[in-house]
């Protein structure tokens, strides 16, 4: 299978739709017929944009950077990109996939909110920070100073307030 396919698949699988089950088994399965319209509509509105912004900066990665968002700690799972990007979604932050999917998993968290989903969301980011941290030696490497003023020009998940 070609590897562009596999992280793709994995990202569908890990972030899409393992994470927020994770978060529905932590929560007790609750009923969702039991969760109320406006938080429905809050999820869907959630899971539209962050899912539509996690989306365009994988197809702008693919199109700009030459290679696929998927490297799991340092081991790479799909080509890596071959140059840095610093604009279209990646001028948003520097993470606008991991932002996307945020932006989604706090719709599921608001949806079936619980003590234990709070806790699944709290260990990714967590996780996902030490991986990003990790990421972000190796494109300092690759890119050196360029990386480095991006770095000072930019916030890892959340946008900068200019």
């Amino acid at each position: 299978m070609n590897r562009d396919v596999v992280g793709y698949l994995l990202g569908l699988v890990i972030f899409i739709i393992g994470i927020p089950f994770i978060m529905y088994l932590a929560s007790g399965s609750p009923n969702l017929a039991e969760i109320g319209l406006m938080k429905w509509i809050l999820l869907i509105v959630l899971a539209v944009v962050g899912i539509g912004l996690s989306v365009w900066s994988i197809v702008y990665m693919k199109n700009v950077g030459g290679g696929n968002p998927f490297d799991a700690f340092n081991h790479e799972v799909a080509p890596r990109t071959n140059s840095l990007m610093t604009d279209g979604p990646y001028g948003i932050c520097r993470n606008p996939m991991l932002l996307g999917v945020f932006i989604y998993h706090i719709g599921v968290l608001i949806a079936i909110f619980s003590i234990g989903a709070l806790l699944v969301f709290i260990i990714e980011v967590l996780i996902m920070n030490v991986q990003v941290k990790k990421e972000e030696q190796r494109l300092k490497k690759d890119f050196g100073r360029d990386y480095e003023e991006y770095v000072r020009n930019s916030n890892r998940f959340f946008p900068k307030i200019r």
